[in-house]
């Protein structure tokens, strides 16, 4: 009996053996990919010593571009010469660029004096810009007399065609004679057409004759459209009498087809005798 038990648990035992030999080696392959990745969950006594080279190689190669990204985690004393130089080159250039774009981690100390003499030509040029866009960073007294005039005359053309497509906050007061002239036809063709669509911000007062004429022909034939369509915005009021014939046509026929085919709302008070006998031939 007890030779047969030892027997049976020696066959278990190596029935076991590959799951656990297979967890063994995936835990061991996890193990590896922390330490590899930085994980606090590695545990680097269980490397073998290829693997634990290639953690290390790994770890230094995050550090190489934590350093180059500028993480505060950078250690730098851990870069060999060539990358503490091409990190150097990189830091300068990067704090190049910031000065030139008018980033505020820009360090104008660390500038060559060419590149200092760019970062504030660019700066100029962007406060230029500002003035011209009418940018609230705009700083109108470090511009020449000749920058100044060409604000001056971006902002007016600026103001016109705001007031010209109605897009912002006009101000008619800065219109010469010939804007002003433009500004008004612009307007009166934008009130026009916001009147013939039926948009808001139409003012009927406005329209020229032609203008009130085809205004009023447009609204004959959207409240048309809405009765044909049922719907609530329909004025029966404002048919003309041919409108509301064809409508009282159309409604006849779609009833009669309602009857006739059992589908959709049907009123027998509305057929003619001739319809009632086609729908029921006994009656």
């Amino acid at each position: 009996m007890k030779a047969n038990l030892r027997k049976y648990l020696w066959v278990a035992g190596l029935s076991l053996y590959p799951i656990l030999a297979f967890a063994q080696s995936s835990d061991l392959s996890q193990n590896v990919s922390n330490c590899k990745a930085g994980r606090e969950s590695c545990d680097r006594a269980k490397l073998s010593p290829t693997e634990l080279a290639d953690a290390n190689l790994a770890a230094h190669a995050r550090n190489v571009s934590n350093c180059r990204n500028g993480y505060l985690s950078c250690n730098a004393s851990k870069l060999s010469e060539p990358e503490a130089l091409a990190l150097a080159v990189a830091d300068h250039q990067r704090n190049v660029s910031d000065c030139n774009d008018g980033i505020s981690s820009c360090d104008r100390s660390k500038l060559t004096p060419a590149e200092a003499r760019d970062s504030f030509a660019a700066e100029h040029a962007r406060n230029v810009a500002d003035c011209k866009d009418g940018a609230g960073s705009c700083d109108h007294t470090k511009l020449s007399a000749s920058e100044a005039g060409a604000v001056d005359t971006a902002r007016r053309q600026l103001n016109t065609s705001v007031c010209k497509n109605g897009s912002g906050l006009c101000d008619h007061s800065r219109l010469t004679a010939a804007d002003t002239e433009s500004v008004a036809s612009a307007e009166g063709q934008r009130n026009a057409q916001n009147c013939a669509n039926g948009w808001d911000e139409c003012d009927h007062s406005k329209l020229t004759a032609a203008q009130a004429k085809q205004t009023a022909l447009s609204e004959q034939q959207r409240n048309y459209a809405s009765c044909k369509e049922g719907q609530e915005t329909c004025d029966y009021a404002k048919l003309t009498p041919a409108e509301t014939k064809a409508l009282a046509d159309a409604e006849h026929k779609r009833n009669y087809t309602a009857c006739l085919k059992g589908y959709g709302y049907c009123d027998p008070t509305r057929l003619t005798v001739e319809e009632t006998r086609t729908i029921h031939p006994g009656i």
